[in-house]
């Protein structure tokens, strides 16, 4: 499995595959990762911080992450005022963190490996009403935090979908990214939905 060396961009958030993702970039450490992937046109690794803060005081250890995460391409950027980066990214391939280190400015960079994408699997006929919640959720949000390009036909791309856009805890959106079955996935968030009366 081909493994690469990128910088990784710890939030308190989970980028799944094809997802979107709008950052408000202020930390010099992430501005000079965020030009430097620009200039390079070069993604990105998004984790979960699963224990500390995004923002580390110098005198608090670096957060720890998630080993599973998502590349994320710059797809836009802007900046209203000095010192402040406002970028969209969307969510590529996942990949496994297979070690890293952090350089003295506080940047982490890791190796990776590659996770390979999982198979395109049809929307199994049952799975009809998860289509029609997941239609109601892309109008809620608005075309600006929803794919342009629709895939409502494919499992794992509704799978993507609903589990970033549902109101579910950081840590089951997190094992809904590392599930590599589509139909494992839509059955978790089906009887989610279902405790919840939405489906």
């Amino acid at each position: 499995m081909r493994s690469l060396e990128l910088p990784l961009f710890p939030l308190k958030t989970v980028l799944f595959p094809g997802g979107i993702l709008p950052l408000k970039v202020f930390e010099q450490r992430y501005i000079e990762m965020t030009k430097a992937c620009l200039a390079n046109e070069l993604p990105f690794g998004v984790c979960l911080v699963t224990q500390g803060e995004e923002v580390a005081r110098a005198d608090e250890a670096p957060a720890t992450f998630a080993s599973i995460g998502t590349l994320a391409s710059i797809t836009s950027w802007d900046m209203p005022e000095p010192g402040i980066l406002h970028i969209g990214v969307v969510g590529g391939a996942r990949f496994r963190v297979v070690s890293h280190a952090v350089r003295r400015d506080g940047l982490v960079v890791g190796k990776v490996a590659a996770i390979p994408a999982e198979p395109t699997v049809a929307l199994p006929a049952a799975c009809a009403p998860l289509v029609r919640l997941l239609e109601a959720l892309a109008q809620r949000v608005g075309p600006q935090h929803f794919p342009a390009q629709h895939a409502f036909e494919d499992a794992s791309w509704v799978g993507y979908r609903l589990a970033e856009l549902l109101p579910l805890p950081l840590h089951i959106k997190q094992t809904m990214l590392e599930v590599n079955d589509s139909e494992v996935r839509l059955s978790v968030l089906q009887k989610f939905l279902r405790q919840q009366g939405l489906v």
